[in-house]
């Protein structure tokens, strides 16, 4: 079946979330492309976005038309082109605003599963909850009139089992998006033994379509980037179990948070890192890749701590950040969680003591923005690490540990086959995480 056809009916599941709504965009985009081709006017493309709220979807359709025009905006040259025949619109406006309407036109909001049994392709995006995906996979194929191909968004589930456990015959691939899909450039491609072949051609179309760029990974829980990032983050606790023996808790919590973000160049410490996934989300994480990952113990006491609390983090509905291992005011942290006070302590009550403790920058030091934007970016981290392996005291032993961990963990992905090169672990980690350099390079 040709591509512009099996995209002719398609379906997003959890299409009201984060990423599911990202996912729609970007789909609802392509086929709209697709039909402004002289040869597909006459086509009908229908893209249903399912999820259980009809409050959700009716707030997803007003980002996704906020978003369709932005784009609209950016693009009106060649929209200039594609709506060339409408003789009835004339300026930029008239053609932006149907344009927005054509999008929008295409989506059909759903909060039952049946319409999705008309599809050809199945974007499935919602929790990752491996029972709920089964359930839900399960049935559309066991109802669909066609054979659909499925997509699955899972960052952590092995697709091999999923397309086990739902008897999809080999017609289901893992392609990751990264958060948030609209903007993130990175996808991690998964297929598994049994992964029909022209699933894989039409991601490849897909992928290039939408202007991606994807990294492939073997079929192993976790895949590239929880693989890295659960890692990280269990070797992060380790750092803080063993700091907070001498300053307590909420320091070693601060210490560790600032050499993972300003000493190593990151764009943020991994503890606000996970609390901008959600606590909740990395307990979870850690819970599906458990079972599937036998050498390691992946399984974080300090997230089931907070998990017992009900401190999550994650985001509220209007993209502000909630209170996790920090609380936050206008984005920024402002303290740090007490679990034996059960309060947060204001930064103000002890940075000044942390900050001495680890002691001062080297000095060819920038912030993780300016060191992503400078055109000598190489040279000056190749300069700034020989400074930091020159210092002396606290910051310097542990943020070289840190570094050499995170090497360990590159270089695991590929040696346990989770990632097919050091070049696909670089990428991830620079394109997905943003990290100004990947685990692999010959830097420190």
């Amino acid at each position: 079946m040709k591509y512009e056809t099996k995209l002719e009916k398609v379906a997003v599941l959890g299409a009201a979330g984060k990423m599911g709504s990202g996912i729609l965009l970007l789909t609802a985009m392509e086929m709209m492309r697709l039909k402004l081709e002289l040869a597909n006017k006459d086509r009908e493309f229908v893209l249903y976005a399912m999820d259980t709220s009809h409050k959700a979807l009716s707030d997803l359709m007003v980002y996704i038309r906020s978003q369709v025009l932005k784009k609209a905006e950016k693009n009106i040259v060649a929209l200039r082109k594609a709506y060339a025949n409408r003789k009835d619109l004339t300026d930029n406006e008239e053609i932006i605003n149907q344009y927005t309407v054509d999008v929008c036109g295409l989506i059909r909001p759903v909060t039952l599963l049946e319409p999705v049994f008309e599809s050809t392709i199945v974007f499935e995006a919602v929790s990752e909850n491996p029972e709920l995906k089964v359930q839900l996979l399960s049935e559309i194929q066991k109802n669909s009139k066609h054979q659909p191909w499925f997509f699955s968004n899972t960052s952590a589930i092995p697709i091999a089992w999923l397309d086990e456990q739902a008897q999809l015959e080999g017609n289901i691939m893992g392609v990751h998006f990264y958060n948030p899909p609209a903007v993130q450039k990175l996808l991690e491609v998964v297929k598994t033994e049994s992964t029909r072949p022209e699933l894989s051609y039409f991601v490849a179309d897909f992928v290039k379509n939408i202007r991606k760029i994807s990294v492939p990974a073997y079929d192993v829980a976790g895949f590239i980037g929880n693989g890295y990032f659960m890692r990280d983050f269990l070797f992060a606790e380790q750092l803080v179990n063993e700091m907070q023996q001498q300053m307590g808790f909420i320091q070693a919590i601060y210490m560790v948070n600032k050499i993972s973000q300003d000493f190593l160049i990151r764009p943020m410490g991994i503890f606000q890192l996970a609390d901008y996934v959600g606590l909740d989300v990395v307990r979870f994480i850690m819970s599906v890749m458990k079972p599937h990952i036998n050498k390691e113990k992946i399984h974080s006491p300090l997230i089931d701590q907070f998990f017992e609390r009900h401190i999550l983090g994650g985001q509220n509905a209007d993209g502000s950040q909630k209170n996790g291992f920090f609380s936050y005011e206008k984005g920024k942290i402002t303290g740090i969680y007490d679990p034996g006070k059960k309060r947060y302590i204001a930064l103000g009550e002890f940075s000044k003591e942390c900050d001495d403790y680890l002691g001062e920058l080297p000095a060819s030091w920038l912030p993780w923005k300016q060191m992503m934007s400078h055109p000598e970016k190489d040279t000056l981290l190749r300069i700034y690490f020989n400074e930091l392996k020159s210092l002396n005291g606290p910051a310097r032993d542990f943020a070289l540990r840190y570094l050499q961990r995170f090497r360990e963990i590159g270089m695991g992905l590929v040696k346990d086959k989770v990632a097919f090169r050091f070049d696909d672990v670089n990428a991830v980690l620079t394109r997905g995480f943003h990290n100004a350099y990947g685990p692999v390079n010959d830097y420190f």
